[in-house]
């Protein structure tokens, strides 16, 4: 039970899958598209890149599942495929394409939980079959749809030209550049002290019946007798308590231990035990195995983060620059009037 030493922590897990799974499918969503048998008029009209967002369906089912992996190294018409639903493959072309495509976050985070490709892979295959089934219905050729489709396209089109035209040099930022963005932000980069932690946990809910409490009191003083007995094993006694890892937390930023613990955790010398420390959840049994001083971070450590920043702000200031410089060339012109009539044909004002 770490998270009311450390402070609630996020669930990125869902969401990097999610993002994983949806830059997977617009990159090759349009190769699927391709392969399918789509009548002429379809076909003449231009296409979206992505069409269809990424499914929420949970992961594939085990027949699915059994019989993507059982074509995982064979060979179909020349590529090597890694993944197979319905009738469609997906070759370790397309994913090799994919994991180029990605930003430095979603490589990082792949770097990190390497299942996380399979899951977006399993999602992809998700999304195979609802693009088989909508295409066999016939379900895209709608006008309403083709319609939407044309728009995405549009929209999709306009990012990826201003993507290109407002990229900054290959060289930016220079080591000059670079150096003087990182002495103008040295207080932000300031790393507060840290501590190792390791800590015993006994839940007690603060509404707790007296017999919850007597109980929780009872396991207390039992850890507390243990503990103090000679050459007591706290990373036993934690996963006793029920934590794992003997209790371990790692290394915390100072200001991510909730208040009340951190005023214990500071008074304490290397290797020292606290008191019971009483939180909303229950007991806390703190343990501090070491400590790390407060340090302002380096240039070669932050150098990537830092570059990438910067990179970001010079494409959205070169960005703004070339819209602009586009209106300043071609005014538009707006009839206000008419445009106020049509708003309120389909949205009446509010009385």
């Amino acid at each position: 039970m770490t998270s009311t030493t450390i402070g609630s922590a996020v669930a990125m897990r869902p969401v990097r899958v999610l993002a994983l799974s949806l830059a997977l499918a617009s990159v090759s969503g349009a190769a699927f598209a391709q392969s399918q048998p789509r009548p002429a008029a379809v076909q003449a009209r231009p296409k979206a890149p992505s069409q269809v967002t990424a499914a929420t369906q949970p992961a594939a089912p085990a027949a699915t599942q059994g019989a993507a992996t059982a074509t995982a190294g064979a060979k179909v018409a020349g590529e090597d495929v890694v993944a197979r639903v319905g009738g469609t493959n997906v070759s370790a072309d397309e994913l090799r394409a994919y994991v180029a495509a990605l930003g430095a976050n979603e490589r990082a985070a792949l770097a990190q939980d390497p299942s996380l490709f399979s899951q977006a892979v399993r999602m992809l295959l998700a999304n195979r079959l609802v693009l088989q089934e909508l295409y066999a219905k016939k379900w895209d050729q709608q006008p309403t749809v083709t319609a939407q489709l044309d728009r995405l396209r549009e929209n999709a089109l306009v990012e990826l030209y201003l993507q290109q035209a407002s990229a900054p040099p290959v060289n930016y930022p220079s080591d000059d550049d670079l150096q003087k963005v990182y002495d103008a932000n040295r207080a932000a980069l300031l790393m507060p002290r840290q501590f190792e932690l390791a800590q015993i946990f006994i839940g007690e809910a603060k509404d707790a019946d007296k017999a919850a409490e007597d109980q929780a009191k009872k396991a207390l003083d039992d850890v507390q007798r243990k503990l103090k007995a000679p050459g007591a094993d706290f990373a036993g006694l934690a996963n006793e308590a029920g934590s794992r890892n003997g209790g371990d937390l790692g290394w915390v930023l100072e200001n991510q231990i909730r208040p009340e613990i951190r005023a214990k955790v500071v008074e304490l010398p290397k290797g020292a035990v606290s008191d019971p420390i009483r939180l909303d959840d229950g007991w806390h049994i703190v343990k501090l195995i070491d400590t790390k001083a407060s340090y302002t971070r380096t240039l070669p450590e932050v150098r990537d983060q830092l570059v990438q920043q910067m990179r970001n702000e010079r494409a959205a200031a070169l960005r703004r620059a070339y819209i602009a410089e586009l209106l300043k060339d071609h005014p538009p012109v707006l009839n206000e009037l008419a445009l106020s009539n049509l708003l309120n044909e389909q949205v009446p004002p509010a009385k």
